[in-house]
């Protein structure tokens, strides 16, 4: 079946987007994931569960760059590029703890990580969680530099839903939002195994607890947004991901071209879950992609 037909199967669906169901081993990941996240948090240096706003899921981790110190010792290493990591679990699931594991390896290339927490659906919508990314960035663009990392090169990137929120975030007014802020307040973003129309999605039944309407698929899908007036964005999923997900991968290259989606890319014999592993990976195309994105703020 063509997802982008009228006739919106349920089964096939669930098929094509539950991907706990997809990767038999998916457990084994999220063990991964928790373990190499707690290492990360004992090793690095961090600033954990700073609020961003008045919400209690409304905090955030920072990671300094590598030897920048900011307890009083000698600042090594300030103006970092700063990577800001938005995690996925369909907006549902999931916590900034289990990521942790993607901050070493970008530490150690030279970049400051930020990975916000958020309110999960359905005590949120998934246009208030956007709201919420926008808060984050926000905090991020006036403290950063507290932290060794330079507010004018800021890069956000996410996993899945993280990577629908990564996209989004590059078509906010963020001067609408508050006039302190810079018209680009993000010029890039890197959206691994990201999602672009929401409208699949509010059909899917078993997702059917994020309450997503009508309006909302309108007002957060990427893909039927005006394309950003400046900003670039990668896009990656695995090759080895359902045909709903490669579809969504090149759906946002369609909808807004080569020009802001110059990266556009299935990367061999990866999984939803591999995927964001790879990110973590300093010899992997992925973890290169992130830095080239952050290189580029310079």
């Amino acid at each position: 079946m063509n997802s982008a037909t009228a006739a919106w199967d349920p089964q096939w669906l669930d098929s094509m987007y539950n991907n706990r169901a997809l990767v038999p081993g998916y457990a084994a990941h999220f063990t991964r994931w928790a373990e190499d996240s707690q290492s990360a948090r004992k090793r690095l240096p961090c600033q954990l569960d700073l609020p961003y706003g008045n919400s209690s899921g409304e905090t955030l981790d920072v990671f300094p760059a590598s030897g920048f110190s900011a307890s009083g010792g000698a600042r090594v290493q300030s103006g970092a590029p700063v990577l800001v990591f938005i995690h996925g679990g369909y907006w549902r699931a999931l916590d900034k703890a289990d990521h942790s594991f993607i901050a070493p390896a970008l530490t150690q290339a030279g970049a400051c990580v930020v990975v916000p927490n958020y309110t999960l659906c359905p005590a949120a919508t998934i246009p208030q969680i956007a709201l919420q990314m926008v808060e984050a960035l926000a905090w991020t663009w006036r403290h950063i530099v507290e932290y060794g990392g330079d507010p004018q090169r800021i890069t956000v990137a996410g996993h899945s839903a993280g990577g629908h929120l990564a996209a989004l975030l590059l078509t906010c007014g963020w001067k609408d939002y508050a006039p302190d802020l810079p018209p680009y307040l993000i010029r890039n973003a890197l959206s691994i195994s990201g999602l672009y129309d929401l409208e699949p999605i509010r059909r899917t039944p078993f997702l059917s607890d994020l309450r997503l309407t009508p309006e909302q698929v309108q007002q957060a899908s990427p893909a039927l947004l005006p394309r950003p007036s400046l900003g670039t964005l990668y896009s990656v999923v695995g090759a080895d991901e359902s045909a709903e997900f490669l579809r969504q991968n090149l759906l946002i290259r369609q909808a807004w071209g080569f020009e802001t989606v110059p990266v556009c890319e299935s990367l061999f014999g990866l999984n939803h879950f591999s995927m964001l592993e790879a990110l973590a990976e300093p010899k992997h195309r992925l973890h290169g992609l992130a830095l080239e994105l952050l290189q580029s703020t310079a």
